[in-house]
């Protein structure tokens, strides 16, 4: 829509549109806060955000404006955007009225031309429609910062063209429910219509036989039963099971079954590593991509897109344009704010995705084993995202449901059948306890975390000046060796010459303890995960309970309980410098005390010794030399006592030195299997862990 006359000059003063922009939002803002919007504030709303873009390109791209007012413009609607994302984040409807394709309503138009000729612009009486932006999920406030990964751009050169889903909207005739609010007493079903079910739709039976999962990799008969479903058509879950039972494996799985490619995958970044490993893992037909950063090194073309909830709001653009069949949210409790611009990102690719997906009716999961925190409000924005509900009232597919029940809140019965409902509309939730005969009764998870900040680039510097070091030695020992025989120098690796190195290099290590060596290096990486490491164990404390946190340096320990007492979570500590008294006294409060959450552990004086049944969920920050070491921090927990099958989470930096020691360390326990427990497990070396950890890396360096 152009508009003529040009702008009336702008100043610091009521004149011009900003003005009458400002004190209309405002007067949406004080109706959102009084309760529902009304249509002709919506209306009111919608323009605002539409003159705001245009006034804000105008301002842009006029010339005579000098630096400082082109500013001091901007910065005022600055302000009008934040009033309209606060109002939306009140009345959650609104929020569609941001996006830039918005339809005009006559009402709407007429009120923008009174806007326009208020701030004295000259708008033609005939003025005719504008055409469409493209549509796009990205709020106002976030539009600059928007990039597009060149591997996004090659994607869209070869398939310009997506078809748009023309399935008509199923109509929806007035019932009896019609008129009545029923997100509340939806709410306070699940608060008082239990009755002592667990809140977890029927699933079908597992099969006899397991043909989805690959060769080496077995279905539990939980996580077959949940696939089940999948086959059977559902498509919308909220996939409550407590850590441990598998929802990463369930959920893509479920994406394969279902046919969900490409697949959208948005995650914390503690855990968007190991989202791309378990893609290796579980569908190993299929390619992964995880996008850092500003998205330079993502692969546009791979059938699951992994990006992590910090990185989310600069790639909206794009992520809106896929063409996804699917979307996974895990940890989806992370979006329960509905104000917060996290939640807000999250329902607007939700929304896209479920109004573009080809062929309509995408894979839609929420994965959390916490889903409530605070309230059963928290359900509001899961919901959302699944399309269970609209703003303020349940979607078509829900109120079907509801009607089916026969039942109107006024009614005896109602609480327990709504609750039923919804449960029906996809929740699963299965406890460790209700599952335990399909888990082994310790098992030891690993969690491969990117370490992508100035600290990660040190170390893997640190990893290369090493390796340089130890080829430098290998190849003098090679050379040295070639002039004594007379021989010319032999370039295939020599196994033994390695360990010889290796050895001398441990010797002079051990000799100075300073510089850069095996042992800093690995301390660097400990410290360098601490926050990850500390980051999932809050996690796993809001969902299941008490959670057992293990780390070899004090640092690593300090930074763990800063992260926790950030989090509102309260820990004890057990260190070696304690007395025993101390010491069996936070203990108890671990094992006892219901309010504390996180036993914050050294590995070398809390291994031994120690009764922490109260957790069946440990934490391994570092890793061990030894894997001994290893075993007895995690049968702290793993003991007599201990209800509930144990898992231990190695938090694993990817891409580092940190891998190959955590294989070295499982190798080591085949000794242990093979002599004492009859296992045919394949024995590794007999050297110390370090040793064979520069061994490998030497080798690495030579194969490069």
């Amino acid at each position: 829509m152009s508009r003529s006359g040009g702008r009336r000059t702008r100043t610091a003063d009521n004149t011009g549109l900003i003005p009458i922009l400002a004190r209309k939002v405002r007067e949406v803002e004080a109706a959102a806060q009084r309760g529902k919007v009304a249509p002709a504030n919506r209306t009111k709303f919608l323009v605002v955000a539409l003159l705001m873009r245009e006034e804000r390109a105008g301002i842009k791209s006029d010339a005579t404006l000098s630096d400082s007012e082109r500013a001091e413009q901007l910065k005022r609607l600055d302000g009008i955007a934040s009033i309209l994302a606060r109002t939306a984040a009140r009345d959650t409807s609104l929020i569609a009225l941001l996006e830039n394709d918005a339809a005009l309503s006559p009402a709407a138009k007429k009120l923008r031309r009174e806007y326009l000729e208020d701030a004295g612009y000259d708008v033609p009486d005939d003025e005719p429609d504008a055409p469409l932006p493209t549509a796009t999920v990205v709020p106002p406030e976030l539009a600059e910062r928007q990039v597009v990964p060149t591997s996004v751009k090659s994607r869209q050169l070869a398939n310009p063209f997506m078809a748009p889903d023309l399935t008509p909207a199923k109509p929806h005739g007035v019932g009896r429910l019609s008129n009545w609010e029923l997100l509340g007493p939806l709410y306070r079903a699940f608060e008082y219509g239990a009755g002592g079910t667990a809140a977890s739709m029927d699933l079908p039976e597992a099969p006899t036989i397991d043909r989805l999962s690959p060769p080496g990799h077995e279905l539990m008969v939980h996580q077959s039963r949940f696939l089940q479903s999948v086959q059977a058509g559902h498509r919308t879950f909220l996939l409550a099971d407590e850590p441990g039972l598998g929802k990463t494996a369930q959920s893509l799985l479920a994406a394969s079954v279902a046919d969900a490619y490409p697949l959208l995958a948005v995650v914390p970044n503690v855990v968007k590593m190991n989202w791309a490993r378990e893609v290796e893992i579980w569908t190993p037909h299929r390619r992964a991509t995880v996008v850092h950063g500003d998205g330079e090194t993502l692969d546009a073309f791979a059938d699951v897109v992994v990006v992590n909830y910090e990185v989310l709001d600069r790639h909206l653009s794009w992520l809106g344009t896929m063409g996804f069949r699917g979307m996974v949210v895990d940890e989806a409790h992370f979006i329960k704010n509905m104000s917060s611009l996290r939640s807000r990102n999250v329902l607007a690719l939700a929304d896209r995705i479920r109004h573009t997906a080809p062929g309509g009716n995408p894979l839609m999961m929420a994965l959390t084993g916490t889903p409530l925190i605070n309230d059963v409000d928290d359900f509001r924005a899961i919901w959302q995202f699944l399309g269970w509900i609209d703003g303020a009232k349940p979607t078509p597919v829900l109120m079907e449901r509801l009607e089916e029940v026969g039942l109107t809140p006024a009614d005896a019965g109602f609480f327990a059948e709504a609750r039923e409902a919804v449960i029906d509309m996809g929740i699963v939730r299965r406890r460790k306890i209700d599952v335990a005969a399909d888990l082994p009764s310790k098992r030891i998870v690993d969690l491969p975390v990117e370490l992508d900040d100035d600290l990660g680039r040190t170390i893997r510097e640190a990893e290369r000046e090493l390796a340089a070091r130890l080829v430098t030695r290998y190849r003098r020992l090679i050379a040295a060796r070639a002039a004594q025989r007379g021989d010319e120098v032999d370039e295939l690796p020599d196994d033994d010459l390695m360990r010889l190195v290796a050895r001398q290099e441990l010797e002079d290590t051990k000799a100075t303890e300073q510089g850069l060596n095996v042992f800093t290096m690995v301390r660097q990486i400990g410290t360098a995960k601490a926050g990850l490491a500390a980051d999932y164990a809050a996690q796993l404390a809001r969902s299941v309970g008490k959670v057992v946190f293990f780390a070899k340096h004090i640092d690593v320990m300090d930074a763990a309980e800063e992260l926790f007492a950030r989090r509102e979570l309260k820990t004890v500590s057990i260190r070696g410098d304690q007395s025993a008294t101390l010491r069996q006294r936070e203990i108890d409060a671990f094992n006892n005390d219901p309010d504390v959450s996180v036993a914050v552990c050294s590995l070398t004086a809390a291994g031994v010794g120690l009764n922490l049944q109260a957790a069946s969920n440990v934490v391994l920050a570092e890793l061990s030399w030894t894997a001994a070491e290893q075993t007895q921090a995690i049968d702290r927990v793993h003991r007599i006592g201990q209800a509930e099958p144990v898992t231990a989470w190695r938090i694993i930096a990817a891409q580092t030195i940190d891998t190959r020691i955590a294989e070295l360390i499982d190798s080591k326990q085949g000794l242990a299997a093979r002599a004492l427990d009859g296992s045919d497990v394949e024995v590794g070396s007999s050297d110390s862990v370090q040793l064979d950890a520069l061994v490998s890396l030497l080798r690495s360096a030579l194969s490069d």
